[in-house]
């Protein structure tokens, strides 16, 4: 059982930690100081959710849907070329960090991004549910423990990305570091969306 949680973990940590929308997120709402705990919670949670189903066999289910996967592609690469104007956008008007202010937004729509980054998102589905999934043993306690490293490298690494964001405050009380952030945002979400609209052209 141990081995399989420890395989999980290494698993779950190698997949998650990675530049992507998600983690581009958190990092800029954990700098802000807004929302933080909840959405670490959302993200974490999700992740649990698709690796548990991951594990119990979904995800060969999903793997045989090409249409389910089209639509998640283009409402992914849909969203993160919106969400790359927005940073874009910033960028051109840098800010600087405000203790007092809410440039993270409003809770409901910090709400609404995060959800959208994690399930809009088809390389979530792929690491989580295909990968993961695919990679469990078939031994039932070897299984289970897996499935529990696989969630907590998730838990641990979205809520220290989250928290551990805040030390990087004292470089973005300039204007330059945010437009720096902000514009490497935007390409990310490009690079991101262009990664999931390429394999349908040909």
């Amino acid at each position: 059982m141990f081995v399989g949680f420890l395989t999980g973990f290494a698993l779950g940590a190698s997949l998650i930690i990675a530049i992507g929308a998600q983690n581009a997120f958190i990092l800029r709402q954990g700098i802000l100081r807004q929302h933080v705990f909840i959405l670490c919670l959302i993200c974490a949670v999700s992740d649990a959710v698709l690796i548990a189903i991951g594990v119990a066999g979904v995800g060969a289910i999903m793997e045989a849907s090409p249409n389910l996967l089209f639509v998640i592609r283009i409402g992914g690469a849909i969203f993160l070329t919106w969400y790359a104007y927005v940073a874009f956008k910033r960028a051109r008007s840098p800010e600087v960090l405000d203790e007092s202010s809410n440039d993270g937004g409003s809770f409901k729509v910090a709400i609404a991004t995060c959800l959208a980054f994690t399930f809009l998102n088809p390389h979530v589905y792929v690491d989580t549910v295909l990968l993961v999934g695919a990679s469990a043993p078939h031994e039932g306690d070897a299984r289970s423990a897996y499935a529990v490293g696989a969630i907590l490298a998730s838990f641990v690494w979205f809520f220290g990305l989250g928290y551990g964001a805040r030390l990087l405050e004292p470089l973005f009380k300039k204007p330059k570091a945010w437009q720096i952030l902000d514009t490497l945002i935007g390409i990310t979400m490009l690079l991101i969306a262009f990664g999931l609209v390429y394999p349908l052209l040909g």
